[in-house]
């Protein structure tokens, strides 16, 4: 089964413009990786309100799953420890989580834009072969002539869509959580600093 597959896949690739074929599949790998990474980073912890959540950890219950139960576990350990002013000291102890959510962004953006250019590439390159066979007449060329140069322009832009389609949509979900994360952890300082004011800290 898996060699009919590879060879469906060689016969794909071969349809197209190979090298730009090619530079579409490692670009979607690159960017499905990233995604993943993206996926596993912006781990919330749990789905409850940051107020239950610093509730928990404050009666013992909670966890430092996710980036959310990292933050409210550093932020009460600085509060409790005295230290002011605990906003300042809050936006160091978070900095690395904050960078932590910006990871592969700016890769999986990339990517997302590249692959429709990439296939607009290889539509220009089927079109240059489709208007070259048109100068020598040459309808039936052994390449392929006005057909073949059609065909790779169409395989191309097929696939550099099929990369940039579900590749934006899954990133678009993506930066949405990141935003919720980064709301999270200010709604967590916010909190936390007004409770170290309210303790006389």
């Amino acid at each position: 089964m898996l060699g009919g597959i590879g060879e469906a896949f060689s016969e794909y690739i071969r349809a197209g413009s190979p090298a730009i074929m090619l530079s579409l599949t490692a670009l979607a790998a690159l960017l499905w990786y990233g995604l993943g990474i993206r996926m596993l980073l912006l781990r919330r912890g749990s789905e409850s309100s940051v107020r239950v959540l610093i509730r928990r950890h404050e009666e013992g219950r909670g966890s430092r799953r996710g980036v959310l139960g990292e933050a409210i576990a550093r932020a009460i350990a600085l509060r409790d420890s005295g230290k002011t002013p605990l906003r300042a000291h809050l936006d160091d102890a978070f900095a690395d989580l904050r960078l932590g959510l910006k990871r592969y962004r700016a890769m999986v953006n990339a990517a997302v834009v590249t692959a429709p250019l990439l296939g607009l590439l290889g539509t220009v390159t089927g079109m240059i072969e489709t208007f070259h066979s048109l100068g020598d007449m040459s309808l039936f060329a052994q390449s392929g002539g006005i057909a073949g140069g059609i065909a790779t322009a169409l395989f191309t832009t097929q696939l550099g869509l099929a990369v940039a389609i579900p590749g934006y949509f899954a990133k678009s979900v993506l930066d949405r959580r990141q935003a919720r994360l980064e709301m999270d952890l200010v709604q967590i300082q916010d909190i936390l600093a007004a409770s170290a004011k309210g303790n006389g800290s």
